[in-house]
């Protein structure tokens, strides 16, 4: 979500248009973000204790709202529309933009209830499912990435199919592209052997149990998985999958690199034979279009989005059933055979090729204007 909300602003940024994103101060800020781009003002608001637990939050949302609407009155700010991104930031977007009377969109990203229908156990507050709900039947728009993400929202949530519409996610093809496979090793240290990646947060969510139990049913002798990542603190996953490769003995093949920033990942996609996203869900998979954009085919469940990304048989495999035996298969096809492995990051980099920043910020552009003109808003500055 950090990487759609920065990239839009960059490239909107780029297409002329100003941009102010509001975000609560929170323990480990970055010093430097005001340097997103030209036109693009950052701004982190006060409101609540910066190391807040995320569910608290929500009570300090009338405190951020309040504080929201403080600083655009104090600037005169005029805005043709409001695009939240997730639930909590749904929630003030809605009453921002009444209070402005203009519209507002927005991208949840991720969604409780089909968070709780595509993984047993999986859990949200009450509070959270309720507000979704009020947020997605009051917005102007809903901004989806997939029609699957689209058909859950009117199945789940009784959304208006008029006021949804579908915008792919994007990737930064000046950075994300191929950069050799050797180079790629040379940089990051590694050797000769078959490399399996991951990347995304460790979470129950993403999979990654399932990805170490796939490497166990591989040929471990000249395999490394790379797991690109960190955990929440005193969430005890780290220390569960660890637990895991070990007792699996595969612990020597799987390493936890924890978190890598932005331009250095290229490097990892590009190094890797395979990028697996084993999700439960995902409502898009920005980790596989970013795969893809380095040449790198990908193997993953047949959830969410993934589906709108990667080519079954082309750009790489999709799995419909979630056990170890069925992505060890499609790996060891891959891993096998080099032929299939370039032919595949080829027709990777083609469909990826497709997919820029631009031309999805130009789609949501036309988006806020086409709403903004049945409220008489401003024109786009």
């Amino acid at each position: 979500m950090n990487v759609h909300v920065r990239e839009l602003a960059r490239t909107m940024s780029e297409l002329g248009v100003s941009v102010d994103i509001f975000t609560r101060n929170h323990d480990g800020q970055e010093s430097d973000a005001l340097g997103i781009a030209t036109n693009v003002n950052l701004v982190h608001i006060p409101a609540g204790p910066p190391d807040a637990p995320l569910l608290e939050q929500f009570d300090h949302l009338p405190d951020f709202l309040a504080r929201v609407l403080r600083y655009q009155q104090s600037r005169h700010a005029e805005y043709t529309a409001i695009h939240s991104h997730y639930w909590m930031s749904g929630w003030a977007g809605l009453r921002m933009a009444a209070v402005l009377q203009v519209p507002h969109l927005v991208t949840f990203h991720t969604l409780s209830r089909i968070k709780e229908q595509s993984r047993p156990g999986e859990q949200e507050p009450q509070i959270r499912g309720q507000t979704e709900t009020d947020i997605i039947a009051n917005s102007d728009c809903v901004i989806v990435f997939s029609e699957h993400e689209r058909d859950s929202i009117v199945r789940l949530y009784n959304g208006n199919t008029g006021r949804i519409r579908l915008v792919p996610c994007g990737v930064d093809l000046g950075r994300f592209r191929p950069l050799g496979r050797m180079e790629a090793r040379s940089e990051l240290g590694l050797n000769g052997q078959r490399i399996l990646l991951f990347v995304g947060r460790i979470e129950a969510l993403k999979g990654l149990d399932l990805l170490i139990h796939t490497a166990a049913h591989l040929d471990a002798s000249d395999l490394k998985v790379l797991v690109v990542g960190d955990a929440a603190d005193g969430s005890g996953d780290l220390m569960r999958l660890r637990k895991m490769a070990n007792d699996l003995d595969i612990g020597g093949s799987v390493e936890f690199l924890g978190r890598v920033a932005q331009e250095r990942l290229p490097w990892y996609y590009s190094a890797a034979d395979v990028c697996v996203v084993p999700s439960y869900y995902e409502s898009f998979g920005l980790v596989a279009l970013e795969s893809m954009a380095c040449g790198t085919p990908v193997v993953a469940s047949r959830v969410g989005g993934l589906p709108t990304i990667v080519q079954h048989g082309k750009t790489g495999y999709l799995k419909s059933w979630r056990c170890p035996e069925a992505f060890a298969n499609s790996l060891e096809i891959i891993l096998a055979n080099q032929s299939l492995q370039h032919s595949m990051g080829r027709a990777a980099l083609e469909s990826a090729g497709r997919m820029s920043w631009d031309a999805v910020a130009r789609r949501l552009l036309a988006i806020y204007q086409e709403l903004a003109s049945e409220r008489s808003a401003p024109e786009l500055a």
